[in-house]
């Protein structure tokens, strides 16, 4: 009809600061999920807040017993792997030599942590090593909900193997987050003839620190996605900036290393940048099945997340009960100082 304004149905209207109500939907769910994660199994636990909790249990049988959709987000720093970790050599590590451990000497006055030796890893302990992270990535892909981020730290020697593992169970790779860090494996002259050969290194000096980024299949699109499970993204830097996959970033000293004296300690600035991007919209529960001196919860207390983590290392539970409020507390610089 001529002069007839046709008005189009009004949306409500949303007052500032209300979510939609996906998101809210999703903050429920996730506290239901936190709730019941944390109570999970029998097993000792540490609540170190009400944010986080920390469980004496064995990653791989742990993950079996989780419901399925669980967890929204892995970051972890595992440990290379069934040998230098075993309690013999662990034995040894703790007390400062022998085994599979490279005990580096003092320099400028300062005691080097132990590295461990993975060059002497048999054929037979690679193909072991590659079955635990087949189970561990099965047991992830299992408990993640559709979309979950698993980001794993490794090594530029068993990289390889470990990222395989994890493609082979399932997960489609999303790229590695490359840390920039000069440790101190490789450069080494050969053991007992530094004098004869002073020109050769066994292997090159390491610079560079690979985490794989995995990703748990799901249909539909990533919106959908994001709006039903809270994930399938990664969360930017910024509105302007993405999440880049280098970030330098120098090993963990000073006060860190203090607080929690873990062999493979990773320093909260870098561990922040990768927990906050793993949960793309901040609800969720980010899990370290490999916890440690608890350094991957302390970074998402940080953050304000809820996490989750296991070990079966009574003397890492002790040290993450000690270190997790401090760390959690630590200011951190946004890049290394030049």
């Amino acid at each position: 009809m001529a002069g007839l304004l046709v008005v189009p149905k009004a949306e409500p209207i949303q007052s500032p600061g209300s979510e939609p109500h996906w998101r809210a939907a999703l903050r429920v769910r996730e506290s239901e999920l936190w709730m019941s994660v944390r109570a999970y199994g029998n097993q000792r636990r540490e609540h170190l807040s009400n944010h986080a909790t920390y469980i004496l249990a064995d990653t791989i049988n742990w993950l079996s017993a989780l419901p399925e959709n669980s967890i929204h987000a892995v970051v972890t720093d595992p440990p290379y792997g069934l040998v230098e970790y075993d309690d013999k050599n662990h034995k040894k590590l703790r007390a400062g030599r022998g085994g599979v451990w490279r005990i580096p000497p003092s320099f400028d006055g300062a005691k080097r942590k132990p590295l461990p030796r993975f060059t002497v890893l048999s054929a037979d302990e690679i193909t072991a090593l590659h079955s635990f992270f087949s189970a561990v990535a099965f047991g992830m892909l299992r408990t993640l909900v559709p979309g979950g981020h698993v980001f794993i730290a490794s090594n530029p020697l068993l990289s390889t193997m470990t990222f395989h593992a994890f493609q082979k169970a399932g997960f489609e790779k999303r790229g590695e987050i490359i840390r920039l860090v000069q440790t101190l494996r490789g450069g080494d002259k050969p053991k007992g003839a530094e004098e004869e050969f002073p020109d050769v290194s066994v292997m090159a000096r390491s610079c560079w620190e690979p985490w794989g980024v995995f990703r748990k299949r799901f249909t539909g699109t990533i919106a959908d996605n994001l709006r039903t499970w809270g994930t399938g993204g990664l969360r930017r830097a910024s509105r302007e900036e993405p999440l880049k996959d280098v970030i330098q970033c120098s090993p963990t000293r000073g006060i860190e290393k203090s607080i929690a004296p873990h062999p493979s300690l990773k320093p909260q600035r870098f561990l922040r940048k990768v927990v906050r991007a793993a949960l793309p919209l901040g609800i969720g529960i980010i899990y370290d099945p490999f916890a440690g001196s608890g350094s991957t919860l302390a970074a998402a207390e940080a953050l304000g997340f809820h996490s989750v983590g296991t070990d079966r290392d009574h003397q890492y539970l002790s040290m993450a009960r000690r270190a997790f409020p401090q760390l959690a507390a630590l200011v951190v610089r946004e890049r290394d100082e030049r």
